[in-house]
């Protein structure tokens, strides 16, 4: 095939992904900006030195505490809301892209995907600093920007590599488990919340390129932004690699796998009696 009819077979296939598949893109973009919203209005109240929230939990470990329990919760609602479960709810480049590289996205589906998520994240962070002004603009809110912590970049960026590698790990161990599945929502909102409680000292917990770069592009603050552009694709896909190690095979690519809703990922479609579209 010449190099003109690939392209012109590239084009339409693009614009086929699109027309059939918009409605998953705008769930992507949706959920990450919901999440980023979340995490602004959460870090707000609860580190902005003029609320009364924070002047309150004066412990910086249980505010952190509380901030993931908030996201975690966040996540898990995202997942299992009927939106979420029309795309699979992956919110995050990084699982798009592991999800393709084990076959279950196609690749304008992974290339739409991670451009809704980066569009939808960033549009997030700038509704919330349109709703909470300065507050959330100035430090140490700072526009919920993820950054290596004292320990440095180095650090950073193991950490990012090992929580990013764990939670695709589970993600995949628990969605292609018959008697589990219906709880990887769960279990990753679980470690959401965890690991911001307990990694975020380390390198702000992001795990996630476009969450990133919605707050980097606004506040103008880049440190070690490689890290997690790099970081956590590695580890994610790291987790892949060695699930197709084992032998483990993958059913899906979404989080959860309602069968009332489509799925432009594995082809189901519900039955007439089963449709929630």
């Amino acid at each position: 095939m010449s190099e003109a009819a690939l392209v012109m077979r590239g084009r339409a296939d693009a614009i086929a992904a699109l027309r059939s598949h918009w409605p998953e893109y705008l769930v992507e973009a949706w959920g990450l900006g919901l999440f980023m919203l979340s995490a602004a209005v959460f870090t707000t109240l609860f580190e902005y030195p003029g609320s009364p929230v924070h002047r309150a939990v004066a412990d910086d470990t249980v505010r952190r505490v509380l901030i993931g329990a908030a996201m975690g919760l966040t996540a898990v609602g995202i997942i299992y809301s009927p939106w979420g479960r029309r795309s699979g709810a992956h919110l995050n480049p990084a699982v798009t892209l592991t999800f393709w590289r084990l076959g279950k996205v196609a690749g304008w589906d992974a290339l739409f995907y991670g451009t809704a998520q980066c569009l939808g994240g960033l549009a997030g962070v700038l509704f919330a600093l349109a709703l909470l002004g300065p507050a959330f603009a100035m430090p140490p809110v700072t526009f919920v920007t993820t950054t290596p912590g004292a320990p440095g970049t180095g650090v950073a960026f193991l950490a990012e590599f090992a929580i990013s590698a764990l939670l695709m790990s589970v993600v995949l161990a628990v969605s292609n488990s018959a008697t589990s599945m219906r709880w990887t929502g769960v279990a990753a909102g679980t470690l959401v919340a965890l690991f911001i409680a307990i990694e975020a000292p380390l390198s702000g917990m992001s795990m996630n390129p476009a969450r990133t770069l919605a707050s980097a592009v606004p506040a103008q603050r880049f440190d070690a932004f490689w890290v997690y552009c790099i970081a956590p694709p590695l580890g994610m896909l790291a987790a892949a690699e060695l699930r197709r190690f084992v032998g483990a095979g993958v059913h899906c690519a979404k989080l959860d796998h309602d069968p009332g809703v489509r799925c432009i990922h594995c082809g189901h479609e519900p039955a007439a009696d089963e449709v929630r579209r």
